[in-house]
């Protein structure tokens, strides 16, 4: 593993697609002859260290290939490696079976968990030889869309700005501003609307029949598989989605209402939801320099570990966040493992984004660093989708005490307008999650029909927004800007419910700031691995944690019951085939707090995550009437509501 590096001077090497397919095949034979475990597991480790380079110059391709789309050698090694490497797939599924089968699959199960043929499993129920080409004509789609937004040139305020750019004014204290950058926002994907909607009608028909291929009615069954959730399904999540819809979209309402009071206006329009205090929004105090040398002051303040990292990542130039012309308008971490090293890439705008992005994506990054070197085999470097927001989520939360180093005396409105976003982002996450659902279920809509499905899901989630003199968004046109429908199918659904699992941890680290560190940091090392540590205390399975969660967090009253995978445009790039009590609160609030009845919702949300950080997770089967909560109760999901209440009903009278 090379240790003296920079990210830009890192050698690309394309992979060899037919060397690598002899590979497999000696591989696959080598495991077959294999004549005890200790050779065998020689080999696996070795078929582990070619696995993690071939992914490292996946991702130096990728990233340097999204740092510029108009970069033509990185664009063709893009498309190289996307064609290429669908057409291995049958190989390496060859391979996992060989291993599989091995006589010594027990000595596996003991030295690295069953979690390790449940992935197994999971890659050969999604592989069908009739979707190779289908995987290769969905890559080039999804580039395009990418390439449509990075290289955006929306013309405002005498500049050619690209989407991040524009999305400042967002937060103009000039109305008038505000509205007239959201019209140029609009006016760019109304420009490019018929090839957006030529891209999506093709994505539904291509992944459609890859469904149907591998035996299903549409592709909304592979899309769960693709993102690990084997023990629950629609049924469940639409659960969920209908209790955000009757729990929390009221109180999101209020919250607008109380923001509309502050900014002196009747009502909140779509370009006034952004500007939350009625004299600017807080602001960086100072340029992207000086964030990033805040926040490695932050790290090192946190702990030795995140210390360590944000070294790592400042000396190895391992992150890309200033906003540049020809850039892809999004944010992500993904992951060079054969040097065991993350990569953060995002845009900045001189805005509270810009803090989110050094604790979200960097939360992400520390996770793999973290289990990079904890875990013994790659395919333990990743948590489970489910899960993996957590990470990113609670460290976005433990930099509230910070605040002051990033906004000076704005901190406390950063604060504010972070705690609230947390909550009034669900409902339109819900809407992405079943408008991907229609739109699947449903491939006989026209284009224009299933936009105005976005705007049936705006009134049903997101009854507050209103969009004034804009035909284009006013007939649902705003679903066009969120990357993940077109590039990462059914994952937006896990930052919503990974929202209570950060607030968990928010109000331990406000208890107990040491045991919620451990804690947290325990479940970053933890990574992919199913035997968890000890020292965590977390549980001995992820699977069977993952099925209490599917059937205690989607309990509608008195119903059946199951579990469901933010970002400002921000994604975790994870495999070549793919991709309160703080001072604010306590200073608005006076110190009280009252329960309201519970909910189902948010008390299980709340006590899976509680009890997976103490411990008290049990991989044992449940039954159902052992998730039947007593009334009782003081789930946290209704204390974090309690505390918005108290929270904007502060801030209401001091602003």
């Amino acid at each position: 593993m090379i240790d003296n590096y920079k990210f830009s001077t890192l050698e690309y090497k394309r992979p060899d697609g037919e060397a690598r397919r002899a590979q497999l095949i000696k591989w696959k034979e080598a495991v077959e002859h294999a004549e005890n475990y200790d050779a065998l597991r020689k080999l696996m480790l070795e078929i582990d260290r070619e696995n993690c380079e071939l992914f490292t110059q996946y991702s130096i391709a990728h990233i340097r290939h999204t740092l510029d789309t108009r970069d033509e050698f990185y664009e063709a090694e893009i498309q190289y490696l996307q064609d290429t490497l669908p057409t291995l797939s049958g190989d390496e599924v060859a391979l996992s079976e060989a291993i599989a089968a091995s006589p010594f699959r027990a000595d596996i199960e003991r030295d690295l968990g069953k979690q390790y043929f449940v992935s197994m499993d999971l890659q050969k129920k999604l592989y069908c030889e009739a979707n190779v080409p289908l995987r290769q004509q969905e890559s080039r789609l999804t580039n395009e869309y990418q390439k449509i937004m990075a290289t955006a040139e929306i013309p405002f305020d005498g500049k050619n700005l690209n989407l991040y750019g524009v999305q400042k004014y967002f937060e103009h204290p000039d109305r008038a501003m505000r509205a007239a950058a959201v019209k140029a926002y609009s006016k760019f994907y109304e420009d490019n609307e018929p090839r957006l909607e030529q891209i999506w009608d093709e994505l539904i028909r291509i992944r459609n029949q890859m469904g149907k291929n591998l035996g299903y009615e549409n592709y909304i069954p592979v899309g769960y598989l693709e993102q690990g959730r084997t023990d629950y399904g629609e049924k469940e999540v639409a659960s969920f989605r209908e209790q955000v819809r009757t729990v929390l979209v009221p109180l999101c309402k209020k919250l607008y209402d109380a923001q509309a009071k502050r900014l002196g206006v009747d009502h909140v329009m779509w370009y006034d939801e952004k500007m939350v205090f009625p004299d600017g929004n807080a602001e960086p105090a100072g340029d992207d320099a000086f964030m990033v040398k805040t926040a490695q002051k932050m790290y090192h303040e946190i702990s030795p570990e995140t210390g360590e990292f944000i070294d790592f990542m400042i000396d190895h130039e391992l992150m890309d966040l200033q906003n540049k012309p020809g850039k892809a308008s999004t944010g992500y971490m993904t992951s060079l493992p054969s040097l065991k090293a993350p990569f953060v890439f995002s845009c900045f705008n001189h805005t509270i984004f810009d803090m989110q992005v050094l604790t979200h994506e960097l939360g992400h990054a520390f996770a793999g660093y973290m289990a990079m070197r904890s875990q013994p085999i790659s395919d333990y470097y990743s948590e489970s989708t489910d899960i993996a927001e957590i990470h990113s989520m609670s460290m976005e939360q433990f930099a509230y005490p910070y605040a002051e180093w990033f906004f000076g005396d704005q901190a406390d409105k950063f604060r504010f307008a972070h705690l609230q976003e947390a909550l009034t982002f669900v409902p339109f996450g819900v809407a992405v999650d079943e408008f991907q659902h229609i739109c699947y279920a449903h491939p006989e809509l026209t284009p224009k029909e299933r936009t105005y499905q976005w705007h049936l899901l705006e009134e049903k989630y997101m009854p507050w927004r209103h969009y004034e003199n804009d035909p284009f968004f006013e007939r649902g046109g705003y679903w066009y800007h969120k990357l993940h429908i077109y590039l990462y199918p059914f994952y937006y659904i896990n930052y919503t419910l990974t929202t209570m699992g950060a607030m968990e941890f928010k109000k331990k680290y406000a208890e107990d700031k040491a045991a919620a560190w451990q804690d947290y940091l325990n479940l970053c090392k933890t990574g992919g691995q199913p035997q968890l540590s000890r020292n965590a205390a977390l549980c001995k399975s992820v699977q069977p944690l993952r099925g209490w969660l599917c059937r205690a967090c989607l309990r509608v009253r008195g119903g059946h019951s199951a579990q469901a995978d933010r970002g400002a445009g921000a994604e975790r790039v994870r495999s070549p085939h793919l991709a309160a009590d703080d001072p604010t609160i306590r200073k608005a609030a006076g110190g009280t707090m009252k329960s309201h009845g519970s909910s189902r919702l948010f008390y299980f949300v709340s006590l899976f995550y509680r009890r997976l950080v103490t411990g008290q997770a049990s991989c044992s089967v449940v039954s159902p009437t052992a998730f039947m909560a007593p009334r009782c109760a003081f789930p946290l999901g209704l204390l974090m509501l309690d505390k918005l209440h108290l929270l904007l009903k502060g801030f209401t009278l001091v602003l």
